[in-house]
C-alpha cells in the first residue's frame, strides 16, 4: 500500500502517525495501523493478531480503580447524613430562666460591660461614682434607682478597689428592691362572669399575640375563654387573633374591618355573659398617646364596656415596648389616665439593650407588673420575677 493510501487511513481512523518504523510502536499503537492495511489478515503482522498483553490489561486496571474510587465513599457518606436528624428531637426546650437570661444578654452586656471597663484595677473616687450614675441612667434605670445605687457604692468605699463583681451584686440587689414591690401575678376574680380584661397600648407594641400567649395560659389552667377581636381597623389583627383562637380553643367574636369597635365590644360582652365564660380577652386598636381622638374612642370603648358591668373591665393590661425606652413613660401615664390601667405587660425584651426602663416606671408608676416577654413563641411570656430579673440585667447566676 502506497504511503499517501496509508497516510489517509490514518487521519481517518485516528491513527498516531510517526516516522518510526511500523514494527517499533507499542502494541497500543501498532494495532490500530495494521487493522486498515490492504494486506490480507494472514499477512498481517503478528502483533495485531497476537497483541502483547502489556498495554490493555495496563488500561483496564488503570479505569478499574477510578469506578472503584468514585463508589467507595457512598457507604461512608451515607451514615452521617441521617445522624443530624436522629440527634435534633433529643434537644431539650431552654428553661424559662435560660430564655430570660438570653433575652436580657443585650441589656445585661451594655451595662456590666461598661461596669467592668469602670471598675478594673481603679480605686473608688467621686469622678468613677460619677462616671457609673451616667452609665445607669443611660441604660434607662431611671435617675432614682442610679442614684441609689451609687450610693449604695460609695458607702465606706471610697480610695479602696472595688471588684466589678461586687458592683454587679449591688445593682441586682438595688434593681430587686424597686421591682419586688410591683410583681404581682395576674388574678382572675371568679366572682365575675366573665373577668373582662381590655388590652391597650401602642401600634406595634404586641397587644394581639400578647392576648394569644395568655388565652393559652388561661386555657391551660382549664379556665373558658372568649376573645373579642376590637382592633377592627386592621385585618390582619383579626385573622391573627382568629388564628390564636383555633390554637387555644377560645370563640372569637368579630365584624369586619372598618366596624364600629365600641360595637363589636358590646356584642362581645353579651356573648361572653350568655356564654357564662370564665374570661373575656378584648383586643383593641394600636393608638399613639398623644392622638386625643383615638383615646376618646378607647374611653367610649370603656363606656359600652360599664354599661353592662359597672365594675368591668376587671384588669385593663397595658402592653409596653421595651424598645421604645423613655418613651414608655409617658404612655403609661396617659394611658393610666384614659383607661384605667391596672397593670402592665413588657414585651420584646429579648430585641433591645434598654431592658432596665421597666426598673424606671416601676420606680415611678409602682404599677404591677404581671408578665414579660422575650420572644415569640407561646412560652416567652412568663409572670414577672422581680428576682429573676434583677439577676439576669446584672449579669449573674439565676
Amino acid at each position: 500500500m502506497s504511503e499517501a493510501k496509508r497516510g489517509l487511513f490514518g487521519r481517518l481512523f485516528g491513527a498516531k502517525t510517526t516516522d518510526s518504523p511500523p514494527t517499533e510502536p507499542d502494541g497500543a499503537t501498532a494495532a490500530p495501523e495494521a487493522a486498515p492495511a490492504d494486506t490480507p489478515l494472514e499477512e498481517a503482522p503478528a502483533p495485531a493478531t497476537t497483541p502483547e498483553p502489556g498495554p490493555e490489561p495496563e488500561t483496564a486496571e488503570a479505569e478499574a480503580p477510578a469506578d472503584d474510587t468514585a463508589a467507595a465513599p457512598v457507604p461512608d457518606i451515607a451514615p452521617p447524613a441521617t445522624a443530624p436528624v436522629e440527634a435534633a428531637p433529643a434537644e431539650k426546650p431552654k428553661s424559662w430562666l435560660a430564655r430570660l437570661k438570653a433575652g436580657l444578654s443585650r441589656s445585661s452586656s451594655s451595662l456590666t460591660g461598661g461596669i467592668t471597663a469602670l471598675f478594673t484595677k481603679r480605686k473608688l473616687d467621686a469622678a468613677t461614682l460619677e462616671e457609673l450614675e451616667d452609665l445607669l441612667i443611660q441604660a434607662d434605670l431611671g435617675v432614682d434607682t442610679a442614684m441609689a445605687i451609687t450610693e449604695r457604692i460609695g458607702d465606706g468605699r471610697f480610695d479602696k478597689e472595688v471588684s466589678a463583681e461586687e458592683v454587679r451584686r449591688i445593682l441586682a440587689e438595688e434593681v430587686a428592691k424597686v421591682l419586688d414591690p410591683v410583681a404581682t401575678p395576674l388574678t382572675i376574680d371568679a366572682s365575675h362572669a366573665p373577668h373582662v380584661i381590655l388590652v391597650v397600648g401602642v401600634n406595634g407594641t404586641g397587644k394581639t399575640t400578647t392576648i394569644g400567649k395568655l388565652a393559652a395560659k388561661l386555657r391551660a389552667e382549664g379556665k373558658s375563654v372568649m376573645l373579642a377581636a376590637g382592633d377592627t381597623f386592621r385585618a390582619a389583627a383579626v385573622e391573627q387573633l382568629k388564628i390564636w383562637g383555633e390554637r387555644t380553643g377560645a370563640p372569637v367574636v368579630a365584624r369586619d374591618t372598618g366596624a364600629d369597635a365600641a360595637g363589636l365590644v358590646f356584642d362581645a360582652m353579651r356573648e361572653a355573659r350568655a356564654a357564662a365564660c370564665d374570661v373575656l380577652l378584648i383586643d383593641t386598636a394600636g393608638r399613639l398617646q398623644n392622638r386625643a381622638e383615638l383615646m376618646a374612642e378607647l374611653e367610649k370603648v370603656v363606656r359600652v364596656i360599664r354599661k353592662h358591668d359597672p365594675s368591668a373591665p376587671h384588669s385593663v393590661l397595658l402592653t409596653l415596648d421595651a424598645t421604645t425606652g423613655q418613651n414608655a413613660m409617658s404612655q403609661v401615664e396617659i394611658f393610666g389616665r384614659t383607661a384605667g390601667v391596672t397593670g402592665l405587660v413588657m414585651t420584646k425584651l429579648d430585641g433591645t439593650a434598654r431592658g432596665g426602663i421597666l426598673v424606671a416606671i416601676a420606680a415611678k408608676h409602682k404599677l404591677p407588673v404581671h408578665f414579660i416577654g422575650v420572644g415569640e413563641g407561646v412560652d416567652d411570656l412568663e409572670a414577672f420575677r422581680a428576682q429573676d430579673f434583677a439577676a439576669a440585667i446584672a449579669g449573674q447566676e439565676i
